[in-house]
This record gives structure tokens, C-alpha cells and sequence, in this order.
């Protein structure tokens, strides 16, 4: 993620005092952040009217005693916390420590969808059914652990739910995994792929193609620098090995999310 702006990176720790500021029950505690809290919008540009940029949300921060705000700045909607008392913004990343997630990454992707219709899909595999309605979009490297793991996720996916396609694109991170790319992408070969992450050896490429160069730089122009990665059908992304229910869960979320966009 490509957080320009952003020049201090921290990591929170949350002790057991700090969950004072939700915990249940009578006394210094009780109920909720919005009881005692609250900032809106407009207050919170007044806040911030001598940064750069401008404030467009904001909501209780999955930190206790943060806000998150979400700041326009030119085409993007960059991620910043500001404390309770209103006086420090803290902008940089959060890691829920419990899973290493960035949460200030995540909102980062959520806040800022990608242009699907940017990614060409020509020269992609597909695994699936043609005419689905949920077209998601997979960066794949052929010797990638991960995306082995992931590509028979996909299998277990197609094979349990008829509207899903995966559109397959080689993105060789590895320098090993270039020549391999170029082949599968010549062949435009399942079998070629399944065999690439089974470690065997591949003959040479049968064609002169262009397409691994336009994938990787559209996977940079996007912010993607890892494999696998998924790309939803409204332009979330989400990078990493899925296991078969949280990838379900994803691609629902995703249908919710566009539908709501939608109204």
C-alpha cells in the first residue's frame, strides 16, 4: 500500500487497562464509546483545517480511545486516527496483534477499490463457470506455496458453488518462476500450472508474449506486490491464502458491499 503521506508508523499495543475504555457493567466503564464521545464530520475538519486534505468519515476506531477518519486527499481517501481528547492524530499503521492483520491497510483497500475493468484478462486460465456472475481475478505466481495452497481452495470453490469463475493471471515474483510463467501463459495450460506448482519441469515458451510484463505493471500501478491475490468483482482486493470459508465469506461481503454501492 502506498500511504505517501503518511511519515510516522506505529504499532498499538492494547493491555487489559486500555479495554476500560468498553468494558461492561456499573462504574467508570460503563456502556459505551458513544456515550460519553462523539466527533462529526464537519468538526472534524475544523479540527484539521490547516492540514492537507479533507476529512470525509469518521467512526469509532477498532483501538479503544481512537477514531478513525478517513481523509480525502486528491483521488484517494487516506486512513488517520485522532485521539479522544481530540489534540493528537496518530496516521501510520495499526497491527491487531492478535493476527498480525494491518488494519490500516485494510481500510486503505476498502476505502479505495480498484478499476476492474483496468486489469485485462486475455491471457488469464480460467477455472469455473464461464457465465458466473462473481468474476474474481487471481494473481498467481507457479512457484508460490501459498498460491498452490489457494489454487486448490478455488478447486474446492467452483466445485461447491456454480457462479464462480477465477480468471488465473501469472504474476512471477520469484525469478524462477518467470520462464515457467511465460510457458503456461503461451499454452494458456491449467494442467501446465497444476503441474508448475507440482515443482515438475515445464518445456520452453512457444511464443513471444508481452502479457507477464502488463500484468506485473498493473499489478504495481495497483498496489499489488504479492502473491496470490484475489481482485473482487467490485475492485476490493485481497491479498493471501484463503481457506474455503473465509474465501466464501469474502466474495459474499463483496456482493453486500456492491449492491449497497449500487443503490
Amino acid at each position: 500500500m502506498r500511504l505517501g503521506i503518511f511519515v510516522l508508523f506505529i504499532l498499538v499495543l492494547v493491555n487489559s487497562s486500555a479495554m476500560a475504555f468498553t468494558s461492561a457493567g456499573e462504574g467508570y466503564g460503563a456502556g459505551t464509546c458513544a456515550d460519553c464521545h462523539s466527533l462529526s464530520v464537519p468538526e472534524a475538519n475544523e479540527i484539521f483545517k490547516n492540514m492537507n486534505g479533507e476529512v470525509v468519515s469518521t467512526e469509532f476506531a477498532e483501538v479503544p480511545g481512537l477514531w478513525k477518519l478517513g481523509v480525502q486527499v486528491q483521488d484517494k481517501v487516506l486512513p488517520a486516527y485522532l485521539d479522544f481528547s481530540k489534540a493528537y492524530m496518530i496516521s501510520g499503521n495499526v497491527i491487531r496483534l492478535n493476527d498480525g492483520k494491518n488494519l490500516t491497510e485494510e481500510t486503505y483497500r476498502k476505502s479505495n477499490p480498484v478499476d476492474v475493468s483496468s486489469i485485462p484478462v486475455d491471457d488469464a486460465l480460467l477455472l469455473g463457470n464461464p457465465d458466473a456472475d462473481n468474476k474474481i481475478i487471481v494473481f498467481t505466481d507457479p512457484h508460490c506455496p501459498y498460491c498452490k495452497k489457494l489454487h486448490a481452495v478455488l478447486k474446492q470453490a467452483v466445485e461447491k458453488r456454480a457462479d464462480l469463475l477465477f480468471q488465473i493471471k501469472m504474476m512471477p515474483v520469484k525469478q524462477s518462476s518467470l520462464e515457467v510463467s511465460k510457458t503456461i501463459v503461451c499454452s494458456q495450460s491449467m494442467e501446465q500450472l497444476e503441474a508448475a506448482f507440482e515443482k515438475k519441469v515445464l518445456p520452453k515458451a512457444e511464443c513471444d508474449s508481452s502479457a507477464i510484463d502488463q500484468t506485473r505493471s498493473i499489478a504495481q500501478s495497483l498496489g499489488i506486490t504479492s502473491t496470490p491475490t484475489l481482485v473482487l468483482p467490485n475492485g476490493q482486493i485481497a491479498p493471501g491464502y484463503k481457506s474455503l470459508e473465509a474465501l466464501l465469506e469474502i466474495i459474499d461481503q463483496d456482493k453486500v458491499i456492491e449492491k449497497k454501492g449500487g443503490q
